[in-house]
């Protein structure tokens, strides 16, 4: 599990921390607004509609910010775009904390979201192009791990600044705090340079990237089919990380103590279902793995929101959804990145995933809505079922790709080839 860094080179290893780092900070601040989410409430005297409205906001814009950075990231390169869309964000995080109407916070977390959509495209191509591709989904999948330490950290200080603070005062203070995480990444990736695959597409290739770079022939039904996958996985995910700490509140009766344990326990299985479905995509293959991990998730997360449960066994129940809803993201990077060539991989990419992240955003708001109705936990099962069975009619439609060499998906798909990268070369 550890050869890829023990035998990694320099560039691998600051690569993997620049990404790492720049991965949980932007949990950090997403998750973070979960759990402020029924202080605003109360605060604002807003309805749960409302308050699913502004969750969705940031994750809406998201999609245009991080297609136009995946754009600028193959035009301009990896490490630049990255370190701009911390600044974005950070600002933009800290001006919130100075709202003071619902109406002003939806629009400073829109604008905000235009940075968080550029993190994840750029930083997994920028990790798929240093590392080598016997060890790509390992190495991929510990940055993705790097969601459950900021989600750790957004439970843990959150809680802290909500039971010692008033609440119209901690939540203004934890838009600022945000400040502290963002200068130690942008410290961290100082000295990060852009691949050299990279520099040498972007020296033979005359095209520049565009919006229409994700429809070309050779890759629009790849673009498509990989925007349904992220927009089942993050369906699922945002109903479960935005809503869960108002469940657990509002619903289940839980006190802040046993709310804060139960996501640190999630936050382990988050964690845990890195390292194992990195492995597994590395060993049987990517698509196997999502398939495993979108039906357990399917199974765990129905089960953890429809049955009736005690606080402990709802604190232990909470690692494998944490393992399986979360967890199967660390095969997204390395998928994603190894099906498109090069010179529009991030433009690719950031459509893709921003797509599906929008789309899936839309959960957070819709179960706002139905939970009225039907109740919050009916609400977020009956979204994730259909969420994952979107997932797995997408997995089964794109083609396997674990070994792949960046080259040859650069040679198949460069010159609008319309093989799909399932026919390259791999290693073995």
């Amino acid at each position: 599990m550890f050869e890829w860094y023990k035998t990694g080179s320099s560039q691998e290893r600051k690569t993997f921390w620049a990404c790492f780092s720049g991965w949980a900070l932007d949990t950090y601040d997403a998750q973070m607004f979960s759990f402020l989410l029924p202080t605003l409430m109360a605060v604002w005297q807003i309805s749960k509609g409302e308050a699913g409205v502004l969750g969705t906001a940031a994750l809406l814009s998201a999609s245009l910010g991080g297609w136009i950075a995946g754009i600028l990231s193959d035009r301009y390169g990896r490490t630049r775009i990255l370190m701009f869309t911390i600044c974005w964000f950070t600002l933009l995080g800290a001006l919130a904390g100075f709202t003071q109407t619902y109406e002003q916070m939806l629009v400073v977390r829109t604008l905000q979201g235009l940075g968080f959509g550029g993190e994840w495209a750029v930083g997994a191509a920028l990790m798929a192009e240093v590392i080598r591709p016997e060890h790509r989904g390992k190495a991929m999948g510990f940055v993705q791990s790097g969601f459950s330490v900021g989600w750790a950290l957004s439970a843990v200080i959150m809680t802290g600044l909500l039971a010692y603070l008033p609440a119209e005062t901690a939540w203004r203070v934890a838009f600022w705090v945000g400040v502290i995480p963002a200068s130690c990444v942008l410290f961290i990736r100082r000295n990060v340079k852009d691949a050299r695959i990279f520099n040498e597409a972007k020296a033979k290739t005359e095209e520049k990237a565009s919006l229409l770079s994700a429809f070309r022939p050779s890759v629009i039904r790849l673009t498509l089919l990989g925007a349904l996958l992220v927009t089942g996985l993050q369906a699922a995910a945002y109903t479960i990380m935005a809503w869960l700490p108002t469940l657990m509140v509002q619903v289940r009766g839980l006190k802040p103590g046993p709310v804060v344990a139960t996501m640190l326990i999630m936050c382990a299985g988050a964690f845990a279902g890195f390292v194992l479905t990195s492995y597994l995509a590395d060993r049987f293959g990517r698509r196997p793995a999502l398939l495993v991990f979108c039906v357990g998730a399917w199974v765990f997360t129905v089960v953890y929101m429809l049955v009736p449960m005690s606080p402990a066994l709802l604190m232990l129940m909470s690692f494998p959804v944490g393992a399986f809803a979360t967890g199967i993201f660390a095969v997204l990077g390395p998928f994603l990145s190894e099906l498109f060539p090069t010179h529009i991989r991030t433009t690719c990419m950031g459509f893709s995933y921003n797509l599906g992240k929008s789309l899936g955003a839309l959960s957070i708001a819709g179960v706002g809505v139905l939970s009225e109705r039907f109740g919050l936990a009916q609400a977020i099962g009956g979204f994730c079922l259909v969420a994952y069975a979107l997932s797995i009619t997408a997995v089964y439609l794109l083609p396997e790709t674990r070994g792949v060499r960046l080259e040859d998906v650069d040679a198949k798909l460069g010159a609008e080839a319309e093989d799909p990268p399932a026919q390259v070369s791999t290693i073995r």
